[in-house]
């Protein structure tokens, strides 16, 4: 993947003011993979007895980083939007741990990509949650 793709992808995660409140970090992106951790802060806990993560930033990580794919995929010359996205949360992610989100574009048709997408903490073998979406596909002829 070119360096100006991936710095494009930096930048428009970085500009969304959301993802930078959360704490996102991109810290991988190669032809239509992308990881993005975010770490555990107690801004984002949504259960104060447990200090579980509150869903809704799993939620926004998941979204982010299947963007980030999309956009990093050799068959989509420009940006995107989320279409359709469905979260299965498969249990509360561990107090205290950063969550890593890894998705995967595994198909571009001519205004459609689509998306996989996995939510760990330090935990691999037992997912936050996992996600499957639709995401436009921009300027594609």
């Amino acid at each position: 993947m070119t360096s100006s793709k991936v710095q494009v992808a930096r930048q428009f995660i970085e500009a969304i003011p959301h993802s930078r409140d959360l704490g996102m970090q991109l810290t991988d992106l190669e032809d239509g993979i992308a990881t993005i951790l975010l770490p555990y802060d107690k801004k984002l806990i949504g259960d104060p007895d447990t200090g579980v993560i509150h869903g809704g930033a799993v939620s926004a990580v998941m979204d982010t980083c299947c963007g980030a794919a999309v956009m990093s995929h050799p068959s989509n010359p420009g940006g995107t939007a989320t279409i359709d996205l469905r979260i299965d949360y498969m249990r509360a992610a561990t107090p205290g741990q950063t969550i890593k989100t890894v998705a995967t574009c595994y198909h571009v048709t001519r205004n459609v990509a689509f998306v996989r997408a996995v939510a760990m903490d330090a935990d691999e073998e037992n997912p936050v949650a996992t996600a499957t979406g639709t995401f436009t596909v921009e300027g594609r002829r």
